[in-house]
């Protein structure tokens, strides 16, 4: 082979091997870019869904107030609305107070709280720092109070005429709280204890009367039968209702309303319920005549609870208790 033949050999090899390995790396990158788009494309439909962190909500309160809800509040007062804050595994920053006490029914689940006095004093409310106010009551922020609360942290009324409605109270709260889904699922708890309770209390004392009578400052209250404890003993426990608890429900404005000794003396209920506030300088109506010739009196039927049991108020925690109390007494 001359040498100009050779130099064009020598040319024509280096460009083949050239080609070679441009084509092998052409092939190479085309088999990464596959194998990586596979990877990328498995990687996507393998990886978990995102998950909705909490953010920050605008809620229209129960008096028409627009509130910005913390996306995570930590720290909460609700003063007379622990009940469903308790129900939804929270705890307060503050529980609520009257110079003679709390809610004492709640106090294995709220001890080492603080208290904060009914009134909700603006200094005292500021000084626990809460990052969200929900107020029980329309009262609690007539006037400049609303303004005032919301300067000390977002502010939202339940209001009256829902917290007189214990579940719709605590699917409010349930709402406002992030908790929606763990407040329906408190009271499909809770409306499991007390359909199983009526059944027992229906195989048991089927037909009877009952009713529940508070006792305080030497004077006695009888339960409407539509509200507090009467709504849980009538319409989700199945008793009777006793006539006079009738009448004086038709009347009454208030969950308990009060009723006078010789009205006492027709109540005809089988089963009494009393909640002694009383003290030894006014127990003295418990040994009137008229008192002891009540049927349920002198038939050994009336089973006796503190003020500090639970009778006094309403929510899943405290009716639960209050059914405990009534299959404990009745149901033997």
């Amino acid at each position: 082979m001359s040498k100009g033949n050779n130099k064009k050999f020598m040319f024509v090899l280096v460009s083949l091997m050239v080609m070679s390995l441009w084509l092998a790396a052409c092939g190479n990158n085309k088999t990464n870019n596959e194998t990586n788009s596979a990877a990328t494309n498995e990687a996507a439909t393998n990886a978990p869904a995102a998950t909705d962190a909490p953010t920050e909500r605008i809620l229209t309160d129960e008096l028409g107030h627009e509130v910005t809800i913390p996306a995570n509040p930590q720290r909460i007062v609700a003063s007379y609305l622990e009940d469903h804050l308790v129900a939804l595994g929270i705890k307060p920053v503050a529980q609520w107070s009257v110079p003679n006490g709390i809610q004492d029914y709640l106090s294995a689940d709220l001890e080492g709280i603080p208290t904060i006095a009914y009134d909700l004093p603006f200094e005292a409310m500021t000084s626990f720092e809460p990052d969200l106010i929900l107020m029980a009551y329309d009262g609690n922020v007539e006037g400049e109070k609303f303004d005032q609360y919301t300067k000390i942290a977002p502010t939202f009324t339940i209001g009256d005429k829902l917290t007189a409605d214990w579940r719709g109270a605590l699917l409010k709260i349930g709402e406002v709280v992030g908790k929606s889904e763990e407040a329906q699922k408190v009271l499909d708890t809770y409306d499991a204890k007390a359909k199983e309770a009526k059944e027992k209390l229906q195989a048991a004392v089927a037909g009877q009367s009952a009713a529940a009578l508070w006792f305080v400052q030497g004077n006695f209250y009888i339960v409407s039968d539509q509200l507090s404890s009467g709504d849980l003993l009538y319409n989700q426990l199945g008793l009777t209702v006793p006539a006079v608890v009738k009448e004086i429900s038709a009347t009454g404005t208030g969950n308990w309303n009060a009723i006078p000794l010789e009205k006492l003396a027709e109540l005809d209920a089988e089963h009494i319920f009393l909640i002694n506030s009383g003290t030894d300088t006014d127990s003295q109506a418990l040994s009137d005549p008229i008192w002891k010739n009540i049927p349920a009196v002198k038939n050994g039927k009336v089973y006796e609870y503190p003020s500090t049991s639970s009778w006094l108020y309403a929510g899943t925690i405290a009716y639960s208790q209050v059914i405990d109390d009534v299959l404990e007494s009745i149901v033997k």
